[in-house]
């Protein structure tokens, strides 16, 4: 089982903004995840990359498309 990266180049900076708009704490989106909020935080500050499966979740909570997500 193949485990898939994606690119940080982007992704982090969104996240933050999707996540300021809906006036969110990181750990209410970790929770989301069921990951701990310095996960989460790494995923923000471009530190680790989340893997598919997760910005699959993330643009289903933020309500938006996974390109959206990671596109530069």
């Amino acid at each position: 089982n193949v485990k898939r990266e994606v690119s940080v180049s982007m992704i982090g900076k969104r996240l933050r903004a999707l996540r300021k708009e809906k006036g969110l704490k990181q750990i209410d989106i970790a929770n989301v995840l069921g990951v701990s909020r310095t996960t989460y935080t790494q995923y923000e500050t471009e530190k680790s990359e989340p893997d598919l499966a997760t910005v699959a979740k993330l643009a289903d909570f933020f309500d938006c498309s996974t390109d959206y997500l990671l596109r530069k």
